[in-house]
């Protein structure tokens, strides 16, 4: 549980001091005279006014010596309770509120933290006891209602909890929300007839360009996007910048293809300022993920303009920038996608993600310089945020700048106390790096290193063993080295190569070709190294002819590193 500070509405302060009233949050007079606890004393005024200003632990301690003075003051053991649910003892605050409700049943509030904290702990049976046992007391109370629907939802009550909202639209008349939960409730029962009819008996009472908007998206699911038009227009006499129907709209234009009405009335969307850009960023990057790439391409003039204009609409919002650009990336146009990348950074100079996201969209681009770049200016600006170093490390390694990745790791060694994963990393990438510079003695030391902290850290354990196998020395330490990374990670084809290799150079052939076959159907047909080995040990096996093959598809590949 996060800290929170849990809302004080204790009950009768009036007669002793109303700044504390005011202090508690200004609770009004008419609450004061009803429900607010009694405070006996100073002890007690002093210990409240600890828990207002956040000293939680004093204002425990000051009500736990109230408490042993004096174990029947309800309004003690009410305030105790919230300290210990403040302080995350939610046990503890069980039994606090479970007394102070035993001193005084009848107090509202003392009842309703006591189903706050079962609720906290999703102990749903006793928070519905305990909201159900309320409401036979304050059955006018639409908190208690509204509690108990959220709550019968969630346990799949739900035939209760449309009994529930009826109780609440008896009280207070239909609304929205009441009316959108029970045609949800509806959905799940599968009963889809009840629940339309249960929304256009409701517009046909009350003006909702909300349930209009929820009719026509209905509609346009059921593929009748003329009544689907009718009910987005009927919207929109209601509220003309009501944006669900105005995107509702627009579907209905671009599912029926007619294009040219479609992008006039999404531009008008985009460009209107008062609609909010998180709404255009969620429609346009379901665009993105949801979209026939078909539509993309045979609409790519008009998509591109649409675009910019939400990037011009909004230049200062990053997510709107790096939406669009993703789009351009994801169409081809690298160029445009990396300067909406660079504009979501710029706008945004303290957000350590957006300098992220662009720094990382250099890398995908293989601009390692400019990757580079962006990274060290962002280590310097953002020191607590060691994943820049790495990305700098990813690029200078790309750049064959071995001891600037060296010198990385060290630092990142160093900021990493504590941390295992972070300190496996780095011992990792130092070991591999001086391996590449052939310093195979402090290679291997920084391997050790790393197994003494994770014996079956796979990336160590694997290199390790590869580079000892490529020396053909201590093979059964390979060996064994490994058989651990393939038992962890079975369709790692590189993990795959190198406990196939080992076999191979064990004089294993026979039990290494399936481990090559298996490593083929995850990517190993992608690796030049991988398959001249598979086409190796097909020779060994005087299976000549597929390892051709395999040796013909590797000699298309680009050579790889060891």
């Amino acid at each position: 549980m996060t800290r929170q500070h849990f809302n004080i509405l204790p009950r009768n302060i009036c007669a002793v001091l109303l700044s504390v009233v005011l202090l508690l949050g200004g609770v009004g007079g008419r609450l004061c005279a009803q429900v607010l606890p009694r405070i006996s004393g100073p002890t007690i005024i002093d210990a409240v006014q600890l828990y207002s200003e956040g000293n939680f632990t004093e204002a425990l301690s000051a009500l736990t010596k109230l408490i042993a003075a004096n174990p029947s003051d309800d309004a003690a053991w009410y305030y105790k309770g919230l300290c210990e649910a403040v302080l995350n003892r939610n046990e503890d605050a069980k039994k606090s509120f479970s007394k102070a409700v035993e001193l005084d049943g009848s107090n509202y509030w003392y009842r309703d933290r006591l189903a706050t904290i079962y609720a906290m702990d999703g102990e749903e049976d006793l928070t519905i006891a305990q909201y159900e046992a309320l409401l036979e007391e304050f059955p006018k109370k639409r908190d208690i209602h509204y509690s108990l629907i959220q709550l019968y939802a969630q346990t799949n009550q739900l035939d209760k909890a449309l009994r529930s909202i009826d109780e609440v639209e008896a009280i207070q008349g239909k609304s929205d929300p009441t009316v959108l939960t029970k045609y949800r409730i509806l959905l799940t029962q599968k009963k889809n007839e009840e629940a339309l009819e249960c929304l256009k008996s409701y517009v046909a009472e009350y003006s909702s360009p909300q349930v209009l908007s929820i009719l026509g998206d209905y509609e346009m699911g059921m593929y009748n996007d003329t009544t689907a038009v009718k009910y987005y227009r009927e919207a929109l006499s209601l509220d003309s910048g009501y944006s669900p129907a105005r995107l509702g709209i627009a579907e209905a234009y671009r599912m029926t293809r007619r294009y040219p009405e479609y992008f006039a009335s999404l531009d008008s969307l985009v460009e209107d300022s008062s609609i909010p850009a998180e709404a255009k960023k969620n429609y346009l990057s379901a665009i993105l993920q949801n979209t026939d790439p078909r539509f993309l391409q045979s609409q790519r003039q008009n998509l591109d303009s649409t675009f910019v204009l939400a990037a011009r609409t909004h230049p200062q919002d990053t997510s709107i920038l790096q939406t669009a650009g993703l789009y351009f990336y994801q169409t081809g146009n690298q160029d445009m996608a990396k300067e909406y990348f660079r504009k979501g950074m710029e706008a945004n100079p303290q957000s350590a993600y957006a300098a992220g996201t662009y720094a990382q969209f250099l890398g995908m681009c293989e601009d390692w310089d400019g990757m580079r770049e962006v990274a060290y200016e962002s280590a310097k600006k953002f020191p607590e945020q060691t994943y820049f170093l790495e990305m700098a490390s990813s690029a200078e390694f790309s750049l064959k700048n071995y001891d600037k990745v060296i010198e990385n790791s060290e630092i990142l060694l160093s900021k990493a106390q504590g941390d295992s994963a972070r300190t496996l990393s780095a011992l990792s990438t130092l070991g591999d790096m001086y391996h590449m510079k052939g310093d195979k003695k402090k290679s291997y030391n920084y391997y050790k290193k790393a197994l003494k902290i994770n014996p079956d850290y796979a990336p160590v354990l694997n290199n390790y063993a590869y580079y000892l196998s490529v020396e053909g020395k201590d093979l059964k330490k390979a060996y064994k080295m490994s058989k651990k990374t393939i038992e962890k990670e079975p369709d790692n084809a590189t993990y795959l190569d190198t406990f196939g290799w080992i076999l191979h150079l064990m004089g294993k052939d026979i039990e290494a070709k399936p481990i090559f076959k298996h490593a083929m159907l995850y990517g190993g047909k992608n690796s030049r190294t991988i398959l001249l080995h598979y086409a190796r040990v097909l020779e060994k096996l005087g299976e000549k002819d597929l390892a051709e093959v395999y040796r013909g598809q590797a000699d298309k590949l680009p050579k790889e590193e060891d």
